[in-house]
């Protein structure tokens, strides 16, 4: 094995041959509250970002596990319903139970060959104690990247929550809509003193691709993400001066625009983007079949996303992307039919990836049902448990991440309405926009944080009573062998993977 370098528009061994990394973010592991509980879909990732990531440690494994509101919040809530002790085991668990030999061992026989490992500084550092190392925080993360290493699986680190917030979505893990890490110095000086830790632990590890030091920004003066870049850079070239880095573009890894001649700074860096397709989504704005005017559609906003890049010559990582699928619990007869759509889209998104030989990292491995290409059984004894809060989860469109919306608009509406009647036109698009539309930042504020917060309690409370066997019982939910596997999307993955190898 061989550290891998970025050169020119590629990522290369140390004899120069070229390395296309396809493969999967291991979102709502230790990033738990995000995925584990979101797609259960309530996004209590902000929960258990701060605390239980430590999944979540998110290391930040986002995954799905339905829980609502911010990870924080979540652990914070369980421990105070079944104590700190208890709240911890079942945590420990579910990040030992998460990610095991069998799925290393699973995913490498796809033909798939890199894992992104998204994680919360909270497994790393307390807020109240910060820039104090939690060593603990390495167990599970060690852990995942030597599995992989063993099935020849590459992994990229990517911090996804970053102290005070990062950017303006629920996956930050500070519990409102405001990106604060821009606003506060000392917050990114606790990013910066932290990748110099992980930097220091893990130089020299060839089977780590690379670093993501930091998951879809928001500045909204697209300036100081450079600034902090220049920065983070310094520091982990400081020492270690050969893995390559990662740098997601502002705005949720979409707009390089503001980047200018920056990259002349930077060796040995290659550049994400995040590439989502409504056409993958229940808003999408229009039946998917495939027509020429569609498949130009998908084309355009990915190479928009890129062209920067492409003037430069700079390689390209396409760090997340992928459609979400119907669950018959929710969608019914209609499942099988709007899955296929959401396969055609994977296959017409993958066809021009390929074209390109571009790197990429599907989001995600696991979760509850609703993107992994692994997901716990409804049988099992968490969605059993769970059946009837994911239920209501899903009726109230609580989590942000691929809602349907159309039961609940009528609540959100009047208000989206009084924006419109009081506010004039130019003043309306707060960034995000137009990533965020005014229907998007009422649901995000209304729905996703204020509704959400009164469903914490709540999801807690279905632990009361538990032991530590029956707690054991509902974190080893999430093992492998328990699990159902996405074949159609699995199957998608595997023919693309080796098309791209024989390329």
């Amino acid at each position: 094995m061989s550290l891998l370098k970025v050169s020119g528009t590629k990522l290369v061994d140390e004899k120069g041959e070229e390395i296309i990394l396809r493969g999967a973010g291991l979102g709502g592991w230790m990033k738990w509250a995000f995925h584990v509980f979101q797609y259960g879909e309530l996004y209590l990732r902000f929960f258990f970002t701060s605390r239980q990531e430590d999944f979540l440690l998110k290391l930040s494994l986002l995954f799905s596990v339905g829980y609502p509101g911010c990870e924080f919040q979540i652990r914070a809530a369980l421990a105070e319903t079944i104590g700190a002790e208890k709240s911890e085991f079942f945590f420990d668990k579910f990040l030992e139970y998460f990610f095991q030999e069998s799925d290393a061992k699973f995913f490498s026989n796809l033909g798939l060959n890199c894992i992104r490992l998204p994680f919360n500084y909270h497994h790393f550092e307390d807020d109240m104690n910060p820039r104090v190392l939690k060593k603990s925080g390495f167990k599970h993360l060690d852990r995942v990247i030597d599995l992989c290493a063993q099935y020849n699986i590459y992994t990229i680190l990517d911090l996804h929550t970053a102290p005070g917030g990062q950017n303006t979505d629920w996956h930050s893990d500070h519990g409102g809509h405001i990106a604060n890490f821009w606003n506060h110095k000392d917050f990114q000086d606790r990013t910066i003193w932290l990748w110099e830790e992980l930097a220091a632990h893990y130089k020299g590890n060839k089977w780590i691709a690379g670093y993501n030091p930091l998951n879809e920004p928001t500045d909204p003066y697209h300036t100081r993400v450079i600034g902090f870049y220049d920065r983070v850079y310094n520091a982990i070239r400081a020492i270690d001066s050969e893995h390559a880095i990662f740098f997601d573009g502002n705005t949720f890894a979409s707009d390089f625009s503001h980047f200018g001649d920056s990259h002349e700074k930077w060796e040995n860096t290659a550049y994400s983007i995040h590439d989502y397709s409504t056409f993958g989504f229940p808003a999408a704005p229009e039946d998917y079949v495939g027509t020429e005017s569609q498949q130009r559609r998908l084309r355009r906003s990915y190479e928009k996303k890129r062209e920067w890049m492409d003037e430069r010559g700079l390689c390209v990582w396409n760090g997340e992307w992928g459609p979400v699928y119907a669950r018959k619990q929710y969608e019914g007869e209609a499942t099988e039919k709007i899955n296929e759509v959401r396969y055609h889209v994977l296959k017409d998104q993958l066809a021009i990836y390929n074209k390109d030989r571009l790197s990429w990292s599907i989001w995600l491995y696991k979760d509850i049902g609703f993107q992994g290409m692994v997901y716990v059984s409804t049988k099992s004894a968490y969605m059993t448990k769970f059946a009837d809060f994911l239920a209501k989860k899903h009726r109230l469109a609580i989590d942000a991440w691929g809602a349907d919306v159309s039961g609940v608009q009528h609540v959100y509406q009047p208000l989206i309405n009084h924006v419109l009647e009081e506010i004039p036109e130019k003043f309306r698009d707060l960034y995000p926009a137009p990533v965020w539309k005014l229907s998007d930042r009422v649901g995000r504020l209304a729905r996703n944080i204020l509704v959400a917060e009164f469903l914490v309690k709540e999801w807690a409370s279905h632990f009361v009573g538990m032991d530590e066997s029956q707690l054991d019982e509902l974190a080893k939910s999430f093992v492998f062998e328990e699990c159902e596997k996405r074949e159609g999307l699995n199957k998608i993955l595997t023919d693309n993977a080796t098309l791209v190898k024989e390329a």
